[in-house]
């Protein structure tokens, strides 16, 4: 029975008409409903469909699953495409017939036609089932190490930091500024990736949140950060650094912690209660500066599927 009913599910592109099938189903399994999140990831993808992978598997003439993955191409440093899992489902009376491996193998084939790297997703060592489909579905631990820092109410994180440069939020024109850092700091040119986030910044500051740092009027860092509300089944909002640039020439002057003062401050404001990163194992100056930060490593843990 279960071979059948996975042959005879459809896979199709998710779509806005889904929203309300894809919220129940959510809800049936979180035992919460996380409509609005699902309503903007949806918009997004019609915003910019090549930045997002989202699939449905119909069975019996109603919605039975869905994934929804985000396009990487720069994200926390990286030089590859990839796609990130964001969301996964499976209507509970549909379960153990097939249906998540017929979403993992469509998301695989999306994946390679893309020609991406790999596929990551996050989840946390309490999630059982999760883990076991992931297990089978032949993702691995990721190398990458997430991090995470709680903001306190009433505790501001070293407000004089934010006397020593002029931050504001990132603009369209900050564009070329951004990219050049980025190519110094990273050594590849990744204008394409800035380019999207900075748009989704301009298109969405309530999903984005991207400063710029300023001394005598010339750029002198940067940092991109998204508030995920309601990503990988958190309920809480979650800011997410995505990307950190200081001009080589203006390292140990106390760009980046005047950057993350005022992010902090500014995720303080909306109400976020955490926030996270992703740093490659092996690069130990950007752990230690994110350390410093009051970063510690998080009850999440980072999983890959490489493409052969």
């Amino acid at each position: 029975m279960s071979t059948l009913t996975a042959s005879a599910a459809g896979v199709r592109p998710l779509a806005a008409p889904d929203l309300d099938a894809v919220a129940a189903i959510d809800a049936a399994l979180g035992g919460r409903s996380r409509r609005a999140y699902f309503e903007r990831r949806l918009a997004a993808a019609r915003r910019d469909p090549d930045g997002h992978v989202q699939f449905a598997v119909d069975s019996q003439g109603a919605l039975a699953g869905y994934v929804l993955c985000k396009a990487l191409d720069g994200e926390f440093g990286r030089s590859e495409p990839e796609l990130r899992i964001e969301a996964l489902g499976v209507r509970p009376d549909m379960q153990r017939r097939g249906i998540g491996r017929r979403l993992a193998e469509t998301l695989a084939a999306e994946g390679a036609r893309r020609g991406a790297a790999a596929i990551r997703t996050t989840a946390s060592w309490r999630e059982h089932e999760l883990l076991r489909f992931l297990e089978r579905e032949g993702y691995r631990l990721g190398a990458a190490r997430i991090l995470e820092r709680a903001l306190e109410s009433g505790v501001d994180f070293d407000a004089e930091a934010r006397d020593a440069w002029e931050v504001r939020t990132l603009r369209e024109d900050d564009l070329d500024g951004i990219a050049r850092i980025d190519k110094r700091v990273t050594g590849r040119a990744r204008r394409a990736y800035l380019c999207r986030a900075l748009r989704e910044t301009l298109a969405d500051s309530a999903v984005r949140m991207s400063l710029a740092a300023f001394g005598d009027g010339a750029l002198a860092g940067f940092v991109m950060a998204r508030v995920d509300y309601g990503d990988f089944g958190r309920p809480e909002p979650v800011a997410v650094i995505d990307s950190l640039g200081v001009d080589p020439l203006q390292m140990r002057q106390g760009v980046g912690r005047t950057l993350l003062s005022q992010l902090f401050f500014n995720l303080a404001a909306l109400g976020v209660e955490r926030v996270e990163t992703v740093v490659a194992w092996g690069d130990w100056t950007l752990a230690a500066f994110f350390d410093a930060a009051g970063f510690r490593p998080s009850q999440r843990l980072a999983f890959l599927k490489l493409f052969d």
